[in-house]
């Protein structure tokens, strides 16, 4: 089973996936996010995130969302609707 937690922190907004979730595939996530390929968040929330940080291993990966007043609740939109969980 595919999980995404997303967690406000000090400097940013977490997401941690587990499960059935590849790294490259939540890299390859981010590089379309960066290159303004996708349409997950609104663009007041993509301009919010001044960097983003993937770490981790497949089944264990955490994505830093780092900036200023991100919405959470945004962010926990966006990744309802992505394949990386369904």
């Amino acid at each position: 089973m595919k999980k995404a937690n997303v967690e406000v922190q000090k400097d940013g907004v977490k997401i941690t996936f587990s499960g059935a979730v590849e790294k490259k595939n939540v890299v390859e996530m981010v590089e379309r996010c960066q290159s303004g390929k996708c349409e997950c968040m609104i663009q007041e929330t993509k301009e919010k995130i001044k960097n983003m940080q993937v770490s981790g291993e497949d089944g264990n990966i955490e994505l830093m969302l780092q900036g200023d007043d991100i919405d959470a609740s945004e962010v926990k939109r966006a990744i309802s609707n992505s394949p990386l969980i369904k």
